[in-house]
Order: C-alpha cells, then structure tokens, then sequence
C-alpha cells in the first residue's frame, strides 16, 4: 500500500509550481497543497497510524520550511531598509556640505562686491591714465568675478533643491517600506 506523500509522480509538479510563485503566494500555495494532501489521506478511508505519524511528520516539514522562508524574507527587508537608511544619511551628509558650500560663497561674493564698490568710487586726488587703465582692469576683473559666483550660487541653489527633493523621496520610500514591513 503507498502512501499519498510518496507518490513520486506529483513531487515534480509540486516543486515546479513553488518555485514559479512569488513569495507572497507560496504560503497560500503550501497552504492549500498541505490541505489537498490532508484530504486525499482522509478520502482513501485508512487511519493507519503510520500515515497519521507520516502526515504529522509532513506537517512539521512544511511548517518548518514556512517559519524559514519567512525569517529569511524579514532578514532581508531590514537591510533593504537599512539600505535606505544608508542613502537617506549620506544625502544628508551632502546636503550639510553643500549648505556649508553656499555660505563660503556668499561671504565671497560679499568680499568681492565690496572691493568692487571701492574700486567704482575712485580716489581722491589726480588720477593718471595708467591708474584709470588699471582700475579699469581690476572693476573687470572683479565684475567678471562676481559673474562667475553668481553662476556658482545658481548652481548651488539647483544642487540644494536637488538634494531636498531626493530626501523627500528618501523619506517617502521609508514610509512605504515600514509599511510593508508591517
């Protein structure tokens, strides 16, 4: 007399069809395999103790390998989250340098737009063309410079909102992963 359980024939079929199912579903699957297996043993009429022992051995099996499957599904949702968590700091890190950045270059531009006004107001006393000539130079130069910090400024400015954007959507995948972790 065989046993449902060691019908070799539906093994194949029953491997297949765990392995092609998501995770999500291959509880759902187990479940209702474990359930077709219990009523094939109660349809065939035996309550043979040995196939009592051989189903509650089968249970535990499956049990077993469910308990697994599921620690290991938690495991790695902690580091998926620890991931985020990783990317969240460092864009945080980067924003903090990149505020730090903004402020040395306004104190720059401060700097430069002071010697600027100096070097517009002009000095007392005769001036001689070599004079005029270089300060000429040195209120080009100085313009020239406070262009490209205002160009560096602009740039900044787009990084710092692209850097809060990124840690809205840090935060948001946060949210969702607690939730699903839920």
């Amino acid at each position: 007399m065989s046993s449902p359980l060691s019908n070799n024939k539906d093994q194949p079929r029953i491997r297949k069809m765990l392995s092609d199912s998501s995770p999500a579903s291959t509880t759902a699957l187990t479940k209702s395999l474990r359930h077709e297996r219990l009523s094939r043993l109660n349809s065939s009429g035996s309550s043979d103790v040995s196939n009592d022992t051989t189903t509650n051995n089968a249970e535990l099996y499956f049990l077993r390998r469910e308990n697994r499957l599921s620690a290991r599904r938690k495991a790695e949702e902690e580091t998926a989250s620890n991931d985020y968590k990783k990317m969240y700091e460092k864009a945080l890190a980067t924003n903090q340098r990149l505020k730090s950045r903004l402020e040395t270059s306004k104190q720059e531009l401060a700097v430069i737009q002071d010697q600027l006004q100096r070097a517009q107001k002009g000095r007392p006393g005769t001036c001689e063309s070599n004079q005029l000539e270089t300060e000429k130079k040195e209120s080009w130069a100085l313009k020239k410079r406070i262009s490209d910090v205002e160009e560096q400024l602009k740039v900044k400015a787009e990084l710092k909102m692209e850097n809060q954007r990124l840690k809205d959507e840090n935060g948001a995948l946060i949210r969702v992963i607690t939730k699903l972790s839920k």
